[in-house]
C-alpha cells in the first residue's frame, strides 16, 4: 500500500531541547565533534571524534566526561539496558578498530573515570576498512561488526569479565556491509546482514550453524537503513521505493514510499524515517507532494522527517528540518532528533485522548477504533467510540451502518437513546435488530420485549417471532411480557409454546381455554400434568370443560378424586399434515416440549405455524412404561367438586356413583349418598313415566339398603320437596315411625294405602287401629272405600282391648257417618264380656277375703294362746326326742344337739329357714323399691292395664305412708 493513501496527522508535540546554562553542556551539543549517539538507563551518551564520551542526564547536563580511546574517533556505542555497561568502538584508519567495555558504576580511583572491563582489537584480515555496522546482544556474549569491504566479524566471549574472546569472520562479500542485527531466540541466534545489494540471514549459533547465509532479497540498502523491530524480531529495511519487513525466511509486508532515505529508527510503534535534502529541480517539486516531504513551498533543501504507524497505516507526524539529521535516539518515552547544526528536538507523543479527538474532528472513527484497540483501552472506552461513530453515520443517513456501531456499543449505551432514533416505521428493521441484540445480551427489560414483539406483529413476521421465542440458551426476555404480547397479538401458539417451555402450566391452560378455545386440547394438556397442577387447572375450568367435553372431563374428575390419576405419556397427534388455518393449539404444543411424564425421545422440533407435522421418533406414538407407578398425592374431598357440576346433572351422577364405588374414598360418604339421592330425584323430574320410574327406583334402592350411611332427615326433606312418598315411607320404616307412615296416607286421603299400612304395621303398632277407626268414619267416601275393614278394625280393638267401648262410642260420635247398626255387634259383645269379667272379679274378691280372715285368726291364736307341741321325734335325725329339746311355733321339734347352734346367732327352725328367708327377701325388696318412683312410672307407661299396675305397686307399699321412727 502506497503511503500517498495514508492519512496524515499530528500525533506528536515537538519542542527544541534547551541545554543548561553551563558552557560545557551547551558547547557539547552545538559542536561538530559528535560522532555517535546512544541512549539507555535514563542517560544519553555522546561519542566525539577526539575519543571522548560524554554522559548527559535527563536535564541534558553533562554529568561525566571521560576519554574512552586515546586515538581515533568513537564511531559506535551501545549501552546495555538494565546494566551499567557501555560498549564503545573507535576507529583510526592507521590501525584496527578498538572495542572497549566500560563499567560506568565502577570508577578508577586515580582518574575518576569508569573502569574499562576489557579491550579488544577487531580483526578484519589486516585490511583497513571503516566499520560500517555494529550490533551486540544484551548480555554481550556475541557482537557483530560489519566493514565497508564486505566482511563481518563475530566476537564471542566474556567481555564483561575480560576472560578472553574469539573473533571469526563469518561473512565476506564484495559489497559493503550496511547493517547487522541480531535475532536471539531460545535455541537459535540469527544474524541479519544487509549489503548494498542483498539482505541475508546467517545462523551463528544453534541448529544450522555453519550453513551458508540465506538470501532474503537480492536488493540491499544503504547504511543506517536497517533496524530491528523488537516487538516482532523482524528487521525493517528502507529503500528509495518502499519500506520492507523481513523475517527469518523471507520478506514480509511492505509499504510503498518513493524517495531517498537516509536513516530509519524504531520508536515504540512508530517507524521514524529521515530523507536527505533534495535539490530544487522541477522534478523535485513533484516529489514534495509525497508523504514525508515538507509542505513549505519554496524550501527545497530541507531534510524530511516522518513518523509512520504501519499498524494503523497512517502518518503520525511529518515535517521538514532545515538542517540535516545527525542522530536519532529514544529515551524517557520520547524521541529525540539531533541535527547537524547542534539542535536537539524532542518529539513527545500525544495522549490517546488527544489523538482520538484529532480523529473525531476529521470523522475518522474507524481509525479511532483501531487506535483504541491497539492501545488496549477497556471495552467501555471502545464502546464510546462505537457510539460516536454510530451517531456520525446516523447523521449521514447510513442507518444500517449506524445500527452496526450501536450494536457494538450496546454494553454501555442507554438503549432509549438508540431506540428513539429508530422509531420511524421505515427503520423498523434496524430497531428489531437492536432490540434482538439487547435480548441476546440479557440487557432487555419488559418494555423492550413489548416493543420487539410489537414490531414483529406489525411486520407480521411469524418466522422471526418464533425464532426469537425459541432461541436456545437462557431466557433472554421477560417471560410474562412476551406471553402477554403474544396473546394480545393473536399468536396463541407462540404464547403457549413459551408457557410450556418454561413450566407455566397454568398459563398454557389459560391460553388454550380462553384464547384458542381449544377445549379438548386443554383437557388433554391438563391430563399430562403433575397432580397438583392438574387439580388447580381442573377446578379452574371445570364448568367450561364439562360444557364442551363432558365425558372426558368427568372421567378425569373420577380418576383424580378416586386416587387413580396417572398423567398421560403418549403424544396425541399422529403423523398427519395440518392444513393452513386448521391446526389446533394442542397439536402445535405436542411438538414443542416434552410435557411431564412424557418420553422426551419422541418430541419433534416445532415447525412453522400453519403447516406443521406432528411426528414422534420413528413415526410411532410413545407408549407408557410398563413399570410406571401412580404419582403419590392426596385425593381431595369429593364435596369440593360438587359446585363444578352445576348444570351438568348427568355427569354429576356418574361422578358420584364412581366415587361411591371406589375403595379409596372413605370420608364424606354421607354427603356423597345424600347428594346422589338428591340427584336421582332431580333427574326423575320432567321425564317420561318409564324414565321417572328408573330414577325413582335408584333412589329407592339407596334408601332401602341397610349399610348406606344416609341422613334420614335429609331423605325426608328431599323426598317431601320432590314428592317422593316411597322415600318418606322407607325412612319412617327404618326409624320406626309407623304411625307417621299411616298418617301420611290418611292426610292424602289414600284409603287403600292406609289399609295396606294398617295391615303391614298394625301388629307392630296397635295404636294404628284407633286411628284407623277415626279415619274410616271421617267421611262417607272413606267409609265406603274402607268397606268391611271397619268391622275388622272394631274386632281387633275389641280383642286386644285397645279402646274402651265408651271411647269407641265417643270416636264414632264425632260425626254422623257411622250408624248404630255398624257397631251393634261390637257393643253387644263388649257388654257380655264385661258382665262375665265383673262376675269373675266378685268371686275372686270373696276368696281373698275368706283367706285373709283365716290368716288373721291364726296369727291371733299364736299371739294369745299357749301352744301344745305333740311331736315325739326329732325333725332332723328322726329319733325319739330326749331332753334337752327345742320346739318351734311352726310345730317342728329338734334335739338341741341337732340344731348346730352358733353362739351369737338367732335360733331358727332349720326346716322353715329357706321359706322364711324368701319372705324376708321379698319384703326387703319391697321396702327398697318403695322409694323408686321412677320404676313405678316406667312400668305404668309400658303397661297395657294401668289399673292393674297401680294395684300391684300399691300392694308393694309404694303408696304407703312413710314410717315415723
Amino acid at each position: 500500500m502506497a503511503l500517498t493513501s495514508w492519512k496524515q496527522f499530528n500525533f506528536f508535540d515537538v519542542s527544541q531541547v534547551q541545554p543548561p546554562n553551563d558552557d560545557e553542556s551547551a558547547a557539547v551539543l552545538q559542536s561538530n565533534e559528535i560522532s555517535c549517539v546512544c541512549s539507555g538507563s535514563d542517560t544519553i551518551f555522546l561519542g566525539t571524534s577526539d575519543g571522548y564520551v560524554r554522559i548527559l542526564s535527563q536535564t541534558f547536563k553533562v554529568v561525566r566526561s571521560f576519554r574512552a580511546h586515546e586515538s581515533g574517533s568513537v564511531t559506535h556505542m551501545k549501552q546495555i539496558k538494565g546494566t551499567s555497561m557501555l560498549v564503545t568502538v573507535s576507529e583510526d584508519l592507521s590501525s584496527e578498530p578498538v572495542l572497549k567495555v566500560w563499567a560506568l558504576d565502577k570508577l578508577e580511583k586515580k582518574t575518576g573515570a569508569p573502569r574499562c572491563q576489557s579491550t579488544l582489537s577487531i580483526q578484519n584480515g589486516r585490511k583497513q576498512f571503516p566499520v560500517s555496522a555494529f550490533a551486540a546482544l544484551d548480555d554481550l556474549s556475541q557482537l557483530a561488526v560489519g566493514f565497508a569491504n564486505g566482511s563481518v566479524t563475530v566476537i564471542r566471549g566474556d567481555l564483561i569479565h575480560d576472560r578472553g574472546a574469539k573473533q571469526r569472520t563469518v561473512f565476506e562479500s564484495e559489497e559493503p556491509i550496511t547493517g547487522v542485527a541480531f535475532r536471539d531466540g531460545a535455541k537459535l541466534t540469527t544474524l541479519y546482514l544487509s549489503t548494498t545489494g542483498r539482505i541475508l540471514t546467517l545462523v551463528i549459533s544453534g541448529k544450522g550453524q555453519g550453513q551458508p547465509p540465506r538470501v532474503l532479497e537480492e536488493t540491499g540498502c544503504g547504511v543506517d537503513c536497517m533496524t530491528v523491530d523488537k516487538r516482532s524480531g523482524d528487521v525493517v529495511v528502507v529503500r528509495d521505493d518502499a519500506i520492507y519487513y523481513y523475517g527469518l525466511y523471507g520478506r514480509g509486508p511492505c509499504f510503498g514510499y518513493d524517495g531517498p532515505k537516509k536513516l530509519v529508527h524504531i520508536h515504540n510503534d512508530y517507524i521514524a524515517l529521515v530523507s536527505p535534502p533534495q535539490s530544487s529541480a522541477p522534478s523535485d517539486r513533484r516529489q514534495l507532494g509525497r508523504v514525508g516531504a515538507t509542505r513549505a513551498e519554496g524550501l527545497f533543501n530541507t531534510t524530511g522527517f516522518t513518523l509512520l504507524d504501519t499498524d494503523l497505516k497512517c502518518v503520525a507526524y511529518s515535517e521538514g528540518l532545515l538542517s540535516q539529521v545527525k542522530a536519532i535516539f529514544s529515551e524517557w518515552g520520547d524521541l529525540f532528533v539531533l541535527t547537524q547544526d547542534g539542535k536537539l528536538f524532542r518529539y513527545h507523543e500525544k495522549t490517546l485522548q488527544q489523538k482520538l479527538e484529532i480523529l473525531y474532528q476529521r470523522n475518522l472513527y474507524l481509525l479511532a477504533i483501531n487506535l483504541a484497540q491497539k492501545a488496549g483501552v477497556d471495552t467501555m472506552q471502545q464502546n464510546n467510540i462505537f457510539r460516536k461513530y454510530g451517531d456520525y453515520l446516523y447523521q449521514k443517513g447510513d442507518f444500517d451502518g449506524a445500527m452496526q456501531q450501536y450494536l457494538r456499543a450496546i454494553n454501555n449505551t442507554e438503549p432509549s437513546q438508540v431506540i428513539r432514533k429508530f422509531l420511524d416505521t421505515q427503520r423498523i428493521h434496524n430497531l428489531i435488530e437492536y432490540l434482538e441484540e439487547l435480548h441476546e445480551q440479557h440487557k432487555a427489560n419488559a418494555d423492550h420485549t413489548t416493543l420487539l414483539l410489537n414490531c414483529y406483529a406489525k411486520l407480521k413476521d411469524t418466522d422471526k417471532l418464533e425464532k426469537f421465542i425459541k432461541s436456545p440458551g437462557d431466557l433472554k426476555f421477560d417471560l410474562d411480557t412476551a406471553i402477554a404480547m403474544c396473546r394480545q397479538g393473536g399468536y396463541n401458539d407462540q404464547a403457549a409454546y413459551l408457557a410450556t417451555k418454561h413450566g407455566e402450566h397454568d398459563l398454557v391452560v389459560t391460553i388454550l381455554v380462553e384464547d384458542s378455545k381449544a377445549y379438548p386440547e386443554a383437557l388433554q394438556y391438563i391430563w399430562r400434568l403433575e397432580p397438583e397442577h392438574t387439580y388447580r387447572n381442573l377446578m379452574r375450568y371445570a364448568r367450561v370443560l364439562l360444557g364442551h367435553c363432558p365425558e372426558e372431563t368427568t372421567k378425569l374428575f373420577i380418576d383424580y378424586y378416586t386416587g387413580k390419576y396417572t398423567p398421560k405419556m403418549d403424544i396425541l397427534p399422529q403423523e398427519t399434515s395440518l392444513q393452513s388455518g386448521g391446526s389446533s393449539a394442542m397439536q402445535n404444543l405436542a411438538s414443542l416440549l416434552p410435557l411431564p411424564y412424557m418420553n422426551t425421545s419422541g418430541v419433534a422440533t416445532p415447525t412453522t405455524v400453519g403447516a406443521q407435522k406432528m411426528t414422534t421418533a420413528d413415526g410411532q406414538l410413545n407408549q407408557p412404561e410398563k413399570d410406571f407407578s401412580h404419582p403419590v398425592y392426596d385425593p381431595p374431598k369429593p364435596r369440593t367438586a360438587f359446585s363444578s357440576f352445576v348444570d351438568h346433572p348427568h355427569e354429576f351422577v356418574i361422578f358420584l356413583e364412581a366415587c361411591l364405588e371406589s375403595e379409596n374414598i372413605t370420608h364424606d360418604k354421607v354427603d356423597l349418598y345424600t347428594t346422589l339421592f338428591e340427584m336421582y330425584l332431580h333427574s326423575a323430574k320432567g321425564k317420561s313415566a318409564s324414565e321417572n320410574n328408573i330414577w325413582e327406583a335408584k333412589a329407592k334402592r339407596l334408601v332401602e339398603s341397610g349399610n348406606i350411611p344416609i341422613d334420614t332427615s335429609n331423605v325426608l326433606l328431599l323426598s317431601h320437596l320432590s314428592d317422593f312418598r316411597d322415600g318418606t315411607i322407607l325412612v319412617c320404616e327404618k326409624q320406626g315411625l309407623l304411625f307417621d307412615i299411616f298418617r301420611s296416607y290418611t292426610s292424602a286421603n289414600d284409603t287403600v294405602g292406609a289399609i295396606k299400612a294398617l295391615r303391614k304395621y298394625g301388629a307392630e303398632e296397635p295404636q294404628l287401629y284407633p286411628a284407623a277407626l277415626a279415619y274410616f268414619t271421617s267421611s262417607p267416601q272413606v267409609l265406603k272405600e274402607a268397606g268391611d275393614e271397619l268391622n275388622a278394625v272394631l274386632q281387633k280393638i275389641d280383642e286386644d282391648g285397645l279402646m274402651a267401648p265408651l271411647q269407641v262410642i265417643q270416636t264414632l260420635s264425632t260425626n254422623a257417618v257411622a250408624t248404630m247398626g255398624m257397631v251393634r255387634r261390637y257393643l253387644s259383645d263388649s257388654i257380655e264380656r264385661e258382665k262375665k269379667e265383673i262376675s269373675n272379679n266378685r268371686r275372686l274378691i270373696d276368696d281373698y277375703r275368706s283367706e285373709t280372715a283365716s290368716k288373721r285368726q291364726e296369727i291371733e291364736t299364736l299371739a294369745s294362746k299357749p301352744t301344745v307341741f305333740k311331736a315325739t321325734r326329732c325333725s332332723a335325725c328322726g329319733r325319739n326326742l330326749e331332753l334337752p329339746t327345742v320346739h318351734f311355733l311352726c310345730n317342728h321339734s329338734f334335739h338341741q344337739t341337732c340344731l348346730n347352734q352358733v353362739e351369737g346367732e338367732e335360733l331358727s327352725c332349720p326346716k322353715c329357714a329357706s321359706n322364711n328367708a324368701t319372705v324376708r327377701a321379698i319384703r326387703q325388696a319391697q321396702d327398697e323399691t318403695a322409694d323408686r318412683h321412677d320404676m313405678f312410672q316406667d312400668a305404668l307407661q309400658r303397661s297395657t292395664d294401668r289399673f292393674a299396675t297401680i294395684s300391684e305397686y300399691f300392694g308393694r307399699g309404694v303408696m304407703s305412708a312413710p314410717t315415723v321412727e
